[in-house]
């Protein structure tokens, strides 16, 4: 792999999933030297904030934030509103996308970016095996750079910003191989929408689902911890 970022900072979004761990050992992988951001926006469960903060500490972050954005309060989600998370696949944007969450958590990336003097942003959307949601496709990380170097001093004045989408392309097969080369422990990761207070799968769930399906089609051992049933 490139050795692209030696010297260089980079913010990159970990949000406790197995997506979000193997685009930080990408980063690190990458010479970066990586700054870890997470996001509490009021999900169901914090299990994957912590999650979040073991694979900061493992996979060497320099640091790790918490940034707290209240999403409940404007709900429409299974993830921030009382809606019950479905557990078979459905037709369209399933109930579980949160409302400009993306665009949300890349913009507080961006702030934190242009503070540390960082020209990189990671963030581990994927458009292959995914659950449909909009703000996930190669065009919105497209548009979102372009908007991050019209809207900022560091775009304008100092070299511009790149954002940095690595899994989009990839398969769910295709990261949990990339994530086992890289030394990626996935029994430290929740991806699980309705996790227990362990951080223990549902295995139901669309995210469980994706998840379990990868582990199969790359032939490795699923090491994901589930509630008993």
């Amino acid at each position: 792999m490139a050795q692209d970022g030696r010297g260089k900072r980079a913010v990159v979004l970990v949000s406790g999933g197995m997506d979000s761990a193997v685009v930080l050992a990408i980063a690190r992988a990458r010479g970066f030297e990586t700054y870890a951001l997470s996001v509490r926006y009021g999900q169901r469960h914090s299990a994957e904030l912590d999650a979040a903060a073991r694979n900061a500490a493992s996979l060497g972050a320099v640091a790790h934030k918490v940034v707290e954005v209240d999403l409940r309060s404007i709900g429409g989600s299974a993830l921030t509103a009382d809606i019950d998370v479905p557990e078979s696949p459905s037709e369209g944007i399933p109930v579980t996308y949160v409302p400009a969450r993306n665009t949300i958590m890349l913009s507080v990336a961006l702030g934190w970016a242009e503070v540390l003097g960082a020209r990189d942003l990671f963030c581990g959307v994927n458009a292959v095996d995914y659950s449909g949601y909009p703000d996930c496709r190669p065009e919105f990380i497209a548009a979102f750079e372009r908007l991050a170097n019209l809207a900022t001093k560091a775009g304008v004045e100092e070299g511009g910003l790149k954002v940095h989408a690595p899994l989009i392309a990839m398969s769910k097969a295709d990261i949990v191989v990339e994530g086992l080369r890289l030394g990626v422990d996935f029994a430290q990761t929740v991806s699980c929408y309705q996790a227990d207070a362990e951080g223990r799968a549902c295995g139901r769930c669309d995210a469980c689902r994706l998840r379990a399906e990868g582990f199969v089609k790359a032939g490795a051992p699923d090491t994901t911890r589930y509630q008993p049933r």
